[in-house]
């Protein structure tokens, strides 16, 4: 069992940055690969970004490719989302995700077994 807690969320103007974060219990924290997922008002969840186990490999959606970057620390727990040039078309609450597929970095909310309670990034143009 993995609970996952995300912070960092905010308002913030469009071009600004922000930097999420996302604490997971448990001691085997590195076993789990972790994503990112956002969902705006009427929309489907969507994939953002995601991490394998060992932190290695990383894989990203098109939309943010180039301006998000997805890292962790598995001696704190911790999965962080750091977004850089910010768009108003990336506001969304932000979720947090892990898989017990350790060595994969999947884009499906399907392979994702917890979840956090997401965190509001808001950005105004």
């Amino acid at each position: 069992q993995v609970q996952l807690v995300e912070s960092g969320g905010g308002l913030v103007q469009a071009g600004d940055s922000l930097r999420l974060s996302c604490a997971a219990s448990g001691r085997t924290f590195s076993s789990y690969s972790l994503a990112w997922f956002r969902q705006a008002p009427g929309k489907e969840r969507e994939f953002v970004a995601a991490i394998g186990g060992s932190g290695t490999f990383t894989r990203y959606s098109d939309s943010v490719k180039g301006r998000f970057t997805i890292s962790r620390d598995n001696a704190k727990n911790t999965v962080f989302l750091q977004m850089n040039s910010l768009k108003p078309e990336d506001a969304a609450v932000y979720y947090c995700a892990a898989s017990q597929l350790r060595y994969y970095v999947l884009g499906s909310v399907h392979a994702y077994d917890y979840w956090g309670r997401g965190t509001q990034v808001t950005v105004s143009s």
